[in-house]
């Protein structure tokens, strides 16, 4: 708790101090370019990983990075997604699982119940993704399989995100962009999913020069 403190004056003194007008801008409101869907893994800071200021990115965090389809549960995620959409505007809406994900480890192997009650029921919403990972990839172990698991999980949740009115309204109009990528803790690559390759793909890699080989199924 020491560290948080120290760290929590260093910004009032050293960063806020330095750009007092910048902060004093965004209490005037927000307008960000992109709702970022992640895990709730202390390993992952979406601001960080995109270089992202304050008031860039509108964010939903949760374990495995997981959107229940439109009316399964009426929580923060589709009351966030809804104002991101139709109150803040966003354009794009990026869904980012990570490699060693805990909540995909517990979708594989589940959790005991009397211990985790609550997780073992969001996980439910994962239910897609946990019968394809099954169904087909019987030949695959370890950490390929989760990897598979991961990245199946990413476009499962695109899936579900477009059963959203809001979200379902604007990609009609071709207002609204959705992406699915995958951060790898160990390397800080980010691979994007290429609808077209049916691969997730280095971010800024030339389509057809590699993969993170696994998946292959268009959106």
């Amino acid at each position: 708790m020491q560290k948080l403190l120290d760290g929590l004056h260093d910004f009032q003194s050293k960063v806020f101090a330095t750009r007092r007008e910048f902060f004093e801008r965004l209490a005037q409101g927000q307008r960000p370019d992109a709702l970022f869907i992640t895990c709730s893994d202390s390993r992952i800071n979406p601001n960080q990983l995109t270089q992202a200021d304050p008031g860039e990115l509108f964010i939903i965090r949760n374990a495995g990075n997981i959107i229940p389809p439109y009316g399964a549960l009426q929580g923060g995620e589709a009351a966030t997604i809804e104002f991101g959409v139709a109150g803040l505007g966003v354009k794009d809406i990026i869904v980012c699982g990570h490699s060693q994900c805990g909540a995909m480890k517990g979708l594989l192997d589940p959790p005991p119940q009397d211990q985790f009650p609550a997780l073992r029921s969001f996980l439910g919403h994962a239910e897609a993704t946990r019968r394809i990972v099954r169904e087909n990839y019987k030949h695959l172990e370890g950490e390929a399989l989760l990897t598979a698991t991961v990245e199946e999980n990413v476009l499962v949740q695109l899936e579900n995100l477009r059963t959203h009115p809001v979200v379902a309204a604007r990609l009609a109009r071709k207002e609204l962009n959705l992406h699915g990528w995958v951060y790898k803790l160990e390397t800080g690559v980010v691979f994007s999913y290429d609808p077209s390759e049916g691969q997730f793909l280095p971010l800024g890699e030339q389509r057809g020069t590699g993969t993170s080989g696994v998946v292959h199924r268009a959106i």
